[in-house]
């Protein structure tokens, strides 16, 4: 679990580096790696790909939250998903033929999370209402909506590894 002597990570303060406007994101980020890693650390090998009365495993939640970081975060810098992304969503929840281990699929979502804030550490704030296309229909959004939406949608699904998990630690 995170550490619970310690604040979450939007009351440790400004993040070094980070543009004020996004600083929210990042923080939240954060504070998703945090409680994964931290929930994740002692779960059982075994029962990473079950579902507990039909509802996603917790290996999917853990390639789902690195994927959709990896989506989101190229259409806010206004690109299309490549031929990789998108076998990448396909198999989103699938068991591999080669089954990936908790350290593996926690390895792949920290080093997406560390990509982000990278990638808005460099972010211009002048840029964060220029308009973006989303998805093959290109669907409107902004710079902010993405990682707004990246950020939002990361904590949802945080939440539901946390409930999934415990369920099936018993």
């Amino acid at each position: 679990m995170a550490d619970h002597n310690k604040p979450e990570v939007w009351l440790r303060g400004p993040l070094e580096g980070i543009p004020p406007l996004v600083q929210p994101v990042a923080h939240a980020l954060l504070q998703a790696r945090e409680e994964v890693n931290g929930f994740m650390a002692d779960f059982p090998e075994i029962l990473l790909w079950v579902k507990p009365s039909g509802l996603a495993s917790p290996a999917f939640h853990l390639q789902h939250l690195a994927g959709v970081l990896d989506r989101l975060f190229t259409y806010a810098r206004g690109e299309q998903l490549t031929a990789h992304q998108l076998t990448k969503l396909s198999r989103e929840g699938k068991v591999p033929e080669i089954v990936y281990s908790i350290s593996t699929l926690l390895e792949v979502f920290n080093r997406q999370v560390d990509e982000a804030i990278k990638q808005l550490s460099e972010t211009d704030e002048l840029t964060l209402t220029d308009k973006r296309g989303v998805g093959r229909n290109q669907l409107p959004s902004t710079v902010i909506g993405l990682y707004t939406h990246a950020a939002e949608h990361i904590m949802r699904h945080v939440g539901q590894l946390l409930v999934t998990t415990k369920v099936l630690k018993g």
